[in-house]
């Protein structure tokens, strides 16, 4: 192979133009394609900007062009030449560089290339694992990159964005101490302290909130943290979070930075004005207007309660779930033919969220309903079921029946399954809604305690705190959650800078005092020295990187990401490791 000594890049593969005619340069990078055609060999150069097509003519240079007959894809050169007009009728418009090319003086094979595990250009031919095997092969196609340059944008935005409003940039630490933080940590032996363990950041969490006692006041890092848990493709082992911390703030200073840097970012990355101020939905109203406290708002179809509507039905399912103490609720899917085959799907559907099924009405003309129920209902009943959901002739109204959870759950999910098969839901529109109000504790089913919703260090609200010990489960935290297109993207809290309120939670979820000495003792000796009222957010940025960029997974705009059972097909981690290095940290493999 040949060295690039004595030659110095003049220019990318992506800006030569007009403006470039006659002038000499030497352009390094990958053979995206070559075509022989006999008297001439056309190259097709690539680097990171962008194509250029190389023309080696054996008028101009017989040396160059019988070196370029070795050549083939993916190759590693670089060529001398001049720029010179395309022929009229061949220039590629969807170039940049289309109008020109380079007509070879001189070649350089810099490294050559074996055949590819799959193709870099064109149609997708590998499998999910093949490709992040080789994850820097398919990063070299154009549209992955153009992921990572969008990335690159999206963080250099809010960098500057938070430097300007104030905030210190801070590193904390990723050796640390394994608290509970809602997942399983990841530990690392130490091999000093043989026994002993840190443990991988789930959030830098506690840290920051120190960082508010230390008189920081306005903190942020684009930082990586770690959970030990099942994996999805929203999910990884590790991820990127914009973590914030400010000092003196309550729900709505927090709420007003990231509105106005979630405006800015996407005029000034996407070219899209996000509707300003951002909605605020109560916890309690998401659930039940939507199923869920990730409700998808770029469209209507909201859950209506119908149960006193019904309740003179004579229906028997209506009644068993009215006396058992359930509700009745509605969609109206709007101008929807559904076949019967269409609604015995849906019904499926909703029974994997525990409903038993689904009872529909299609309203015909003069607002009749055709449904295996119309005559279990008056024709009042109906009409009124009419004018309350809006339906008209030609919609489609969807009732599941029975415990309050489980119709939220299942009809909120439907209706989401129902907007995306009837393309309802616009592409390239975002609808950003705060939740908040969220409920401080909730019940572990399989544990038979109380839990915090977030985390044990959210401080519930001014009004609530006399029914912590009370009536827990009635307690709402100072709590927000920012969701976009049905996703959270981020989450925050005012926090509870009171030792002796924190004492409580801690007493409330279960956590003795002995206890919590181990396990935060640092922390809550911090809180003895003037902490200050304080409260922040993590914005989830592997996420919103992924929306922004319209990408079904975060997988896609992860450098180097893992498999939904946590493995790294490039490295092959998790790996065994030597004995001698375990003997070192004090483990044995037979453990």
């Amino acid at each position: 192979m040949e060295s690039i000594k004595g030659w110095k890049r003049t220019h990318t593969c992506g800006e030569l133009n007009l403006d470039s005619v006659g002038k000499d340069v030497i352009l390094m990078g990958w053979v995206h394609s070559r075509r022989d055609l006999g008297k001439l060999i056309f190259v097709d150069l690539r680097d990171r900007e962008g194509i250029t097509q190389v023309v080696f003519d054996p008028q101009i240079s017989q040396s160059a062009y019988e070196k370029a007959k070795q050549l083939k894809d993916e190759y590693v050169i670089a060529v001398k030449g001049k720029v010179d007009r395309r022929i009229k009728g061949q220039e590629n418009p969807k170039l940049v560089t289309g109008e020109i090319e380079v007509k070879a003086e001189s070649l350089r094979i810099l490294n050559s290339s074996e055949l590819l595990p799959f193709q870099i250009h064109g149609a997708v031919d590998g499998s999910e694992t093949l490709r992040l095997k080789y994850r820097y092969l398919e990063m070299r196609r154009h549209e992955v990159m153009e992921v990572f340059r969008l990335r690159h944008r999206i963080a250099s935005f809010i960098r500057n964005y938070f430097d300007k409003k104030g905030f210190i940039e801070v590193e904390t630490p990723f050796l640390t101490k394994s608290t509970p933080e809602g997942a399983r940590d990841y530990l690392v032996p130490s091999r000093v302290h043989k026994g002993k363990f840190y443990a991988l950041p789930q959030s830098p969490q506690l840290f920051k909130q120190i960082l508010m006692i230390a008189g920081f006041d306005r903190y942020y890092q684009i930082v990586r943290c770690f959970r030990d848990e099942d994996l999805r493709a929203d999910r990884q082992p590790e991820f990127t979070q914009v973590d914030v911390e400010m000092s003196f703030v309550d729900e709505e200073d927090v709420m007003a930075v990231f509105e106005e840097m979630i405006k800015r970012l996407f005029d000034e990355v996407l070219g899209y004005s996000v509707s300003y101020p951002i909605q605020r939905l109560d916890y309690k109203d998401a659930i039940e207007l939507f199923g869920t406290d990730k409700p998808d708002t770029r469209f209507g179809m909201q859950l209506r309660d119908i149960t006193e509507l019904v309740k003179d039905s004579e229906l028997r399912v209506f009644q068993d779930v009215i006396n058992a103490g359930g509700v009745i609720k509605a969609i109206n899917v709007k101008e929807a033919e559904f076949s019967r085959k269409r609604l015995d799907e849906l019904s499926e559907e909703v029974k994997s969220y525990g409903a038993k099924g689904i009872i529909w009405a299609k309203v015909s003309s003069n607002n009749a309903w055709q449904s295996p129920i119309k005559k279990y209902l008056s024709d009042e009943s109906k009409s009124k079921i009419n004018q309350f959901l809006d339906a008209k002739p030609g919609d489609t109204i969807i009732i599941v029946a029975d415990k309050r959870d489980v119709v939220n759950s299942s009809l909120g999910m439907l209706r989401v399954s129902i907007a995306k098969s009837l393309g309802i839901i616009k592409e390239n529109d975002y609808s950003f809604v705060w939740i908040n109000r969220f409920p401080l504790f909730q019940y572990n089913e399989q544990e038979h305690r109380l839990e915090p919703m977030h985390h044990p260090f959210t401080s519930p609200l001014d009004e609530d705190i006399e029914l912590v010990e009370k009536e827990p489960l009635k307690v709402r935290a100072k709590a927000y959650d920012l969701v976009l297109n049905g996703q959270e993207i981020g989450g925050g809290s005012i926090r509870i800078h009171s030792l002796e309120l924190q004492k409580r939670i801690f007493k409330i979820i279960g956590i003795s005092e002995e206890e919590a000495q181990k396990k935060f003792g640092f922390f809550l000796e911090a809180l003895r020295y003037g902490a200050p009222p304080h409260g922040g957010m993590a914005l989830g940025f592997d996420r919103l990187v992924a929306i922004m960029a319209g990408k079904e997974s975060i997988r896609e705009v992860i450098p180097f990401p893992k498999t939904t059972s946590a493995i790294c097909p490039l490295t092959g981690a998790p790996s065994e490791v030597d004995e001698e290095q375990l003997r070192e940290l004090g483990i044995s493999k037979s453990n």
